[in-house]
C-alpha cells in the first residue's frame, strides 16, 4: 500500500511497536498515553485530519467501535483488531457492545460497511516453532443479510461455501494444517471452537482420498 498509493494514514496504537517510514503514503502514528488518553479520543482527533486510512490497535469499547463504524460510513478505510476467535465472534462482539435498543441499527450499519474479517490463531508446529491458522471472511450479499437478520452464527457455514472466493473457516484452516502435517490433530481439536465440525471436515477429507 505504502509502495503504490498516495494515502494519508493514521495509526492508533498501544504501544507503538514498529515505526513506519513514509514512502508514497504519509503515515502518522499515535500512541495511547502519549498522544491521547484513549482509543476513542485518538480516533475522534484523527478524523479531523482528513485520513484515508485509519488503523485502530484495539476496538474494545462502545465509543471506539461506534466511531470506527461512523468513520467507515463516511468513506474511510478502517482497520481494527478485536480479541476474538473468528469472524462470527468478531461481528457479534461489535454488535453486543451496544445497548439492545441500538443493536438493530448497528447490524444494519455493519452490513453496509464491513468488507472482510481476518482471524488468526497461533499453534505449535510438529517440528517446533509456531504456525498461524487463518480464517478469511469476505463480505458478500449473503453475509450482509445474515448480519441484518441477526443470524450471526450462520456466517461460518457461509464462509465454508466461499472457498472459490478465497474464504476459509478456522476449522478449514486447521484441517489444512493437519493434512499438511504442520500440526497434530489433537492440537487442532483443542484450538477449535467447534471440534465436532472439525472432525467432520477431517473425516470427509480422509474419505475423499480413498
Amino acid at each position: 500500500f505504502n509502495e503504490n498509493e498516495q494515502r494519508n494514514v493514521i495509526t492508533i496504537e498501544d504501544p507503538i511497536e514498529f515505526l513506519f517510514s513514509n514512502n508514497k503514503c504519509v503515515i502518522r502514528q499515535r500512541e495511547i498515553g502519549n498522544d491521547a488518553k484513549s482509543f476513542a479520543k485518538a480516533l475522534k482527533h484523527a478524523l479531523r485530519h482528513d485520513p484515508d486510512v485509519i488503523v485502530i490497535g484495539e476496538m474494545r469499547d462502545l465509543a471506539t467501535i461506534s466511531l470506527a463504524i461512523t468513520a467507515a460510513e463516511t468513506g474511510h478505510l478502517v482497520l481494527g483488531t478485536l480479541h476474538t476467535y473468528d469472524a462470527a465472534q468478531s461481528i457479534d462482539r461489535m454488535i453486543d457492545v451496544f445497548p439492545s435498543g441500538q443493536q438493530r441499527q448497528v447490524r444494519l450499519q455493519l452490513s453496509q460497511v464491513l468488507e472482510a474479517v481476518l482471524s488468526q490463531t497461533l499453534l505449535t508446529r510438529v517440528d517446533g516453532g509456531r504456525i498461524a491458522a487463518f480464517e478469511i471472511m469476505v463480505t458478500n450479499s449473503v453475509t450482509k443479510r445474515l448480519i441484518r437478520e441477526e443470524k450471526i452464527w450462520d456466517i461460518t457455514p457461509n464462509i465454508e461455501m466461499g472457498t472459490k472466493e478465497g474464504e476459509q473457516s478456522m476449522n478449514q484452516a486447521l484441517a489444512s494444517l493437519v493434512r499438511s502435517n504442520f500440526i497434530t490433530k489433537e492440537d487442532a481439536i483443542l484450538r477449535s471452537s467447534d471440534p465436532a465440525r472439525l472432525n467432520d471436515i477431517l473425516r470427509k477429507e480422509a474419505e475423499a482420498c480413498y
